[in-house]
């Protein structure tokens, strides 16, 4: 069963590239008494993803904090090397995104939205998704459905429904 809005996010241990290497990152402290948003997808370098959903967030990151949004926190089940070389190529990381890896796929399993497209090489990756999350507590959820778009967890939709 998936996460759903009113439901508090799980506490995970994710990935990020920092100054020295790998750095563990607690989500439930990046989530703790702030307002976040958070847009998960199937993974970094792939089409949709870096085409379409990462840039939605890039176009609406001023308009987000005007609605007094802290941080925008994108995960995908890569590694920390990984989620650090695509937040740099896309120019995701100098807009002030923060790129957040989940090698093991265990934040995807906790929140009900680890999924497998063994077509496309795609095992325990997380689901197109983008919510706001309010002290812990997710308020609006969006979940895609349909491989290959992401209109319903665009930043543009979200931001619409806030």
């Amino acid at each position: 069963m998936s996460i759903s809005v009113g439901d508090t996010l799980p506490d995970a241990t994710l990935l990020r590239m920092g100054a020295e290497g790998p750095e563990e990152v607690q989500l439930g402290d990046k989530v703790k008494g702030r307002k976040v948003v958070i847009f998960g997808l199937p993974g970094a370098f792939s089409g949709t993803c870096t085409t379409a959903q990462v840039p939605s967030f890039m176009r609406t990151k001023p308009d987000f904090e005007a609605k007094g949004v802290d941080e925008i926190i994108c995960i995908a089940v890569n590694d920390p090397f990984v989620m650090g070389a695509w937040g740099e190529s896309t120019g995701a990381t100098d807009a002030g995104l923060t790129f957040l890896g989940d090698p093991s796929g265990a934040y995807a399993q906790a929140i009900g939205m680890a999924f497998d497209a063994g077509a496309v090489g795609f095992f325990g990756r997380l689901q197109r998704h983008a919510m706001l999350v309010e002290d812990g507590v997710v308020k609006i959820l969006n979940q895609g459905d349909v491989p290959g778009q992401c209109e319903i967890a665009a930043g543009e939709t979200l931001l619409e429904m806030i």
